[in-house]
């Protein structure tokens, strides 16, 4: 997985971009509150509303046990906490990232309540069933190994619990070469056809799979990240330099044209583990 992480420890939203747009907005960085973060912790599409879709889908509330699989920086998993009172334990494989979440959650009071573990979602550190919802945004076209990945999540999960999460598909008009060039570019490891996302998530033991087309939806906010990217060079200059701005920029508009193309779109994916009752 060293591509994923080497991927994200040069991602242009990071800990310190994140502070330094606070700053340029005129907070005090050591008295944040959850509320000031989301306009710049969320690096997933959609914003808050694509949060709120996913508490819906996996039925969060109040004392709901809450996996964020792949958390990055962990402003889905504070939301979550924050708007609904849930526990959520967030997982990310990029040590960097779990430890500027971890940090980013500490300032803003809601340790208690969000746990950052540095971790890879094939063999997470939880016990059988402990879960009450999975959710994921954008993620899973990292994790290679896709089977031990639903296996695992399906583990983790107590029986009745719900799967919600958003990722990538592939159509017919990918090429080859252009697969590799998004493998070297964003660390997209495995992308499914929507048949076979609801194949594999079956095949996992979970039922009731349903899959949402949100490829035109995509496009626009897809067209709206690359400008945001770029408009957000100093801070990635600054922090990265030079020659990964321009690599980021290049393998991100690459990824766009291949969306607008329609040989890559996107999806939420829902399931459930089945009660015992069903077995």
């Amino acid at each position: 997985m060293a591509g994923v992480t080497a991927f994200y420890d040069r991602h242009p939203i990071n800990e310190g971009q994140i502070l330094a747009a606070l700053a340029r907005e005129g907070h005090r960085v050591d008295a944040l509150r959850p509320e000031h973060l989301f306009a710049h912790d969320q690096d997933h599409y959609g914003g808050l509303a694509a949060v709120d879709r996913l508490i819906a889908a996996a039925h969060i509330a109040a004392g709901s046990h809450v996996l964020d699989a792949c958390a990055g920086m962990a402003g889905p998993a504070r939301y979550i906490a924050h708007r609904t009172g849930a526990q959520v334990v967030a997982a990310d494989l990029t040590t960097s990232r779990a430890i500027g979440a971890a940090r980013l959650t500490r300032r803003v009071g809601l340790e208690r309540r969000v746990h950052v573990v540095n971790a890879d979602v094939t063999a997470l550190p939880l016990a059988d069933g402990s879960v009450d919802a999975v959710i994921s945004q954008e993620a899973f076209l990292h994790v290679a190994d896709k089977t031990s990945l639903f296996a695992e999540l399906f583990r983790v999960l107590r029986p009745g619990g719900r799967l919600a999460f958003t990722d990538w598909l592939v159509f017919p008009g990918l090429e080859a070469a252009s697969a590799l060039r998004l493998q070297d570019g964003i660390a997209a490891r495995s992308l499914l056809s929507s048949d076979s996302y609801r194949q594999t998530v079956a095949a996992a033991g979970f039922a009731d799979v349903g899959l949402r087309d949100l490829s035109a939806e995509w496009q626009q906010i897809l067209r709206e990240r690359l400008r945001m990217y770029e408009n957000m060079r100093a801070d990635t200059v600054r922090d990265l330099g030079e020659e990964t701005h321009r690599r980021y920029i290049d393998a991100y508009r690459f990824f766009v044209d291949r969306v607008g193309a329609g040989a890559v779109g996107g999806a939420l994916i829902t399931a459930q583990r089945p009660s015992r009752l069903d077995h």
